[in-house]
Order: structure tokens, then C-alpha cells, then sequence
């Protein structure tokens, strides 16, 4: 593996304005880190869009080099862990906020957050499912550890034309429950109902209503949204159902009662992919790379693929909801 001593980088500078720029740079630009790897994919999160294109305060420093996904091959380490060749994948971990991710020719890694790439997996599906997939696995297990049954009911999951909404259809599908995909999008249903939803509804036609309690109606739900929506769930999810919240495209803010949780025993279970134990990410990614591992999905859930130079406009298409499934980033060779 060759180390080239300048490459290119998408950096964002928040400076003086923010400005979202590609650029030559060497290493000793990028943060500290004990392993070099030459990037092969990586992949466009809401996250990043709004790191890239200024709507959100995602960068803790600047200039930085957004991307909260990679994958690609090691070609230098000094943890003896990982050695030249090597291949590799990395999702959270502060990379693309606090230190500089995916959206690089290179990127220097502290090796803490760095996974071996399962063999199951090639270079472009660990970024097929990227965060967004790590986030739908851990969320099925947590709704699993906390006795979550197809019995229950059919799972609801909003923001489902997204990455982690979508690729989580499919995880549970494949888990054997029945999903109830509520979308922004009815047009998206033929999308939806591939990855994996048993019934497609359209979010302006669903009546939540206002009652400390309200018809149960899911068994459980994965919640991409928050706000109104979020509390809607907790008022028409079954006793002991499980929700998950992962984000907050609707809102942050939470209006609800105790009742759905003293009254059903519903459970409001949150997701923090970022700084997941290292045993708990190895073991999501083992699973993700065998008995989970939704093969049809990942042949459907990309669709779009674009080239750094097309990083900012692709980012701007994201964050204005003019895109479904996962997009990714072809950066450099798989070998």
C-alpha cells in the first residue's frame, strides 16, 4: 500500500463563514491518529449533510473533514492490531465531528475506532449499511434485550425512506416482525414495501390524537423523527412494547405523559451509535456480517452513488428530502 504525501479532502471551514471546499492536503493536516488508511467508500448521513452544507453545528473544530462512515485498507499502523493491507471499517467514533472522517483520499484514525471488516462483508456493503445500518442493528437489539416479540405486534417505523429507516424495515423483516412503514413519501411505497414493510401509511393521514392514551395500534416502533410524532407513538404503542428513538428530523423537543409508561409498561429505549462499547460495535458488526445480514436489502437500499467532487451537491439534495436509501461515496479502489 503506497502513501501518497498529498491527497484529497472535502473540508469544511467554519471561519470567517462556513465554506465547504475539496482540497489537496497531507497528513499533517488531519487529526491525530496511530493508523493511516487509504479510503475506499464512504457514505452521505443526514449528519454529514448538515456538517457539509453549514445547517447544523456538527463540527467540533475547523477546518475538518466531514464523513461519519469509511471503509477502505490500512497502509500504515502503529497499534499492532492492524498492520499495511489490512481491511477496515470505521461509523461514529467522533470521526467526521471532533476528528477528520471518511470524506478524504486518507484518514489518520485513532485505532480504538477502528473494525476489522467482517469477512462476510466487501468494502462498498459495510458502506451500504454504514451508520445507518449499525443504528437499525442496534436498535433491533435493543427492542430484542428487552423482550421484544413479533407477538406483539407490527413495528412502526417512521422516517423510513431514510438510511437507518429503511435498512431497519429489512432487519426486522428479516427477525420475522411485521412493519408498518409511516412515511412523508407515499410515493416512495414500492421502495418501502422492497425493503422489507408490510403496510405503507402516510404520516399526514395519521391520527395520533391527544389522550394521555390513545387505541394501541404497533407493538413497537423505531422513531426517526421525534417531536409530535414521537409522542404520538408513546400514546398508541401496545403494553410492553418497545420504542426506539434514534432522531430528531421533526423535532427535539418531547410532549407526552407517564401513562404509556406506568399504565402499558411501553419502554422508550434511546440509540447512541456514536461512543457504543468497542464489544457491543464488534458484536453488531459480526451479526451484520451473518445471521442479520440483509442481503436483498443491500442490493436496493443504494440509490445513488457520487464521487467527492460531487459530495456538496449530493449533501444539498439530502438535506433537502429530495432522496431515499443511501447514498454513497465512491472515494477510492476496493483493492
Amino acid at each position: 500500500m503506497t502513501l501518497h504525501s498529498s491527497f484529497r479532502a472535502l473540508r469544511v471551514s467554519t471561519e470567517g463563514g462556513h465554506q465547504a471546499r475539496i482540497e489537496t492536503v497531507t497528513l499533517d493536516a488531519l487529526t491525530p491518529g496511530n493508523v493511516v488508511v487509504r479510503v475506499a467508500w464512504s457514505g452521505i448521513n443526514y449528519k454529514d449533510a448538515l456538517a457539509v452544507t453549514g445547517k447544523g453545528r456538527i463540527l467540533k473544530g475547523s477546518p475538518r473533514t466531514p464523513g461519519i462512515d469509511l471503509a477502505g485498507h490500512v497502509v500504515a499502523s502503529e497499534d499492532a492490531r492492524f498492520r499495511a493491507g489490512d481491511r477496515v471499517l470505521v461509523t461514529g467514533c467522533d470521526i467526521g465531528e471532533k476528528l477528520d472522517g471518511g470524506f478524504s483520499e486518507y484518514a489518520r484514525l485513532p485505532a480504538e475506532a477502528i473494525v476489522p471488516l467482517p469477512p462476510g462483508l466487501s468494502l462498498r456493503e459495510a458502506m451500504a449499511l454504514g451508520t445507518a445500518g449499525f443504528t437499525a442493528a442496534f436498535a433491533l437489539r435493543r427492542m430484542l434485550d428487552n423482550h421484544q416479540t413479533p407477538a406483539l405486534g407490527p413495528i412502526a417505523v417512521t422516517g423510513p425512506t431514510g438510511g437507518v429507516g429503511s435498512l431497519a424495515l429489512a432487519l426486522l423483516k428479516q427477525a420475522c416482525f411485521k412493519t408498518t412503514a409511516i412515511t412523508g413519501k407515499p410515493q416512495a411505497a414500492d421502495f418501502l414495501r422492497a425493503m422489507g414493510a408490510d403496510e405503507v401509511v402516510s404520516r399526514e393521514s395519521l391520527a395520533l390524537g391527544n389522550k394521555p392514551l390513545e387505541t394501541a395500534l404497533w407493538g413497537g416502533a423505531v422513531d426517526n423523527l421525534g417531536g409530535d410524532t414521537l409522542a404520538g407513538l408513546t400514546r398508541t404503542v401496545k403494553t410492553w412494547g418497545n420504542i426506539v428513538s434514534i432522531g430528531l428530523a421533526q423535532g427535539h423537543e418531547l410532549h407526552t405523559t407517564v401513562m404509556p409508561f406506568i399504565l402499558r409498561g411501553v419502554s422508550l429505549l434511546g440509540i447512541h451509535s456514536v461512543e457504543c462499547p468497542r464489544a457491543w460495535r464488534l458484536d453488531l458488526w459480526e451479526k451484520l456480517q451473518g445471521a442479520w445480514k440483509p442481503q436483498a436489502a443491500l442490493a436496493r437500499v443504494v440509490t445513488r452513488t457520487v464521487t467527492l467532487d460531487e459530495l456538496p451537491a449530493a449533501c444539498e439534495d439530502n438535506i433537502a428530502g429530495n432522496t431515499i436509501g443511501r447514498t454513497l461515496v465512491r472515494i477510492g479502489a476496493d483493492d
